[in-house]
């Protein structure tokens, strides 16, 4: 079953370019899946079923994380980007652009 991730004729994109779009769809179900499962979880007030729904939903994030690696790992730019953002303590916005000046070098 086709979906409509794609805004340019399919067949004129590049083999890489599909399988972005493709793993970038992949990416938006997993956040997709994520949020869902933490508005059932705010809201279950069985134990074990809400136990299930967590352990569930830990599977998303690692879904969510090996997609998201295949594309950093693909994509220099935003690699940089990640890197300056992720796992930093301080500034989120003071690191966003100390990763926006080292995306620049690459040009």
């Amino acid at each position: 079953m086709g979906t409509n991730q794609y805004h340019e004729p399919a067949e004129e994109l590049s083999t890489e370019t599909r399988t972005f779009a493709r793993i970038i769809t992949s990416l938006q179900e997993e956040c997709e899946a994520i949020n869902w499962y933490q508005q059932r979880i705010s809201i279950e007030l069985d134990p074990d079923a809400k136990k299930i729904m967590a352990h569930a939903q830990e599977e998303e994030f690692l879904h969510f994380s090996m997609d998201l690696e295949f594309l950093l790992r693909r994509t220099p730019k935003w690699r940089v980007a990640a890197k300056n953002i992720l796992f930093h303590d301080g500034d989120i916005v003071d690191n966003a652009e100390k990763g926006e000046e080292e995306e620049e070098k690459l040009d």
